[in-house]
């Protein structure tokens, strides 16, 4: 089941006030600077933010990461130096935000979620994106990204990210978050596929749990998916002056990987909706095969039953030593008891063995 940890400021609150993450009080915050061109790279963990600020002047591309939102101070100086608007940076630390993008002066803000699959469910993460000319700033709530192996080409020099500017790095980082759904995504078609055998082979109560489980994270995950595509549609408008023409090919190819993933997204909805369905009519199926055979065994005790009821199964014992022998013995009536007992305990062996229980 999906598990999207919403967090917004109390009704009422003044427009632009930055409240600390409180889930995230007690973790520590850490800064990441990587500062790069075609003929050289910087990369270090900064101690204090004060020592980002005299990349941003140069000619390189400067990429700062914020792991941690609970130090609102860090927040305040970082967009006081860049100019980030208050409500932007509102919106960093509510982050039960939808994926969305706004546009600024000289700088743009982008909201985008990570999606995970771990043993609980779905396991959802904000990530905030700033870009300007000449720097992208991002900010999560943990630490762990799917951006590792765009660090990686940075450093090998790999591609043409060192040579290209500030919005193909943003273009590369929205690129990974949003490719990280394809292995979620073959994760959950390995596990419809499996409940689809176990709906052919003995379908359970734990069987539907997980139909509807995976029914519920893939609804989740449309509704992550659907704004990340219309996110990507908008940097790719021609008009968008913080893209240039070349990352806009790119930002078109990402996007066709957004619409990949909601086809995949809603063919699983209706393979889960399918089995569900399947599921309902094996149940029913089931449930007629047992009405069926108790209903051929009710039918052969109907008339048995009505003749012992007819005569009472009182015959005279004085008449023939044959009538009925057990109503002069002196265990007579416990030894009836038990054996009601052995056919009603053999009977219910009998439906579970059936697993008609």
């Amino acid at each position: 089941m999906a598990r999207p940890r919403k967090r917004f400021q109390p009704p009422g609150t003044s427009p632009g006030t930055l409240r600390p993450h409180e889930a995230l009080r007690d973790s520590k915050v850490s800064i990441q600077l990587i500062d790069y061109d075609a003929d050289s790279l910087r990369e270090k963990q900064v101690s204090t933010l004060e020592e980002c600020f005299p990349f941003r002047d140069q000619s390189t591309v400067t990429w700062i990461n914020v792991n941690g939102l609970q130090d609102v101070d860090v927040l305040r100086r970082l967009g006081s130096h860049y100019g980030l608007h208050p409500l932007a940076l509102e919106d960093v630390l509510n982050t039960g935000q939808r994926p969305k993008l706004e546009e600024f002066d000289d700088h743009c803000f982008v909201v985008l979620k990570e999606v995970r699959l771990d043993p609980e469910g779905l396991e959802v993460e904000q990530m905030s994106l700033f870009l300007g000319k000449g720097w992208v700033i991002t900010l999560q709530e943990r630490p762990g990204d799917p951006f590792d192996p765009v660090r990686e080409r940075i450093r090998g020099a790999k591609g043409r990210i060192r040579k290209m500017g500030a919005d193909y790095l943003a273009y590369a980082l929205i690129d990974a978050l949003v490719d990280g759904a394809f292995p979620l995504l073959e994760e959950m078609g390995e596990r419809i596929e499996r409940l689809e055998k176990d709906l052919v082979v003995n379908p359970t109560r734990r069987t539907l749990q997980e139909i509807h489980s995976s029914r519920r994270e893939l609804l989740y995950l449309r509704r992550v998916a659907w704004p990340h595509r219309e996110v990507i549609r908008q940097l790719a408008r021609e008009d968008f002056q913080l893209v240039t023409k070349e990352t806009r090919i790119y930002l078109r190819d990402c996007y066709d990987h957004t619409v990949q993933i909601l086809d995949l997204v809603e063919t699983y909805r209706d393979l889960a909706a399918g089995m569900l369905e399947l599921y309902l009519s094996g149940v029913s199926n089931r449930l007629n095969e047992i009405m069926k055979v108790l209903t051929v065994m009710a039918t052969i005790f109907i008339p048995l039953t009505f003749l012992t009821g007819l005569y009472g199964m009182n015959f005279n014992t004085q008449a023939s030593r044959w009538n009925m022998p057990e109503l002069n013995w002196p265990w007579g009536y416990p030894a009836v008891l038990v054996l009601m007992a052995c056919v009603v305990a053999g009977m219910l062996i009998f439906f579970r063995r059936k697993r008609w229980l």
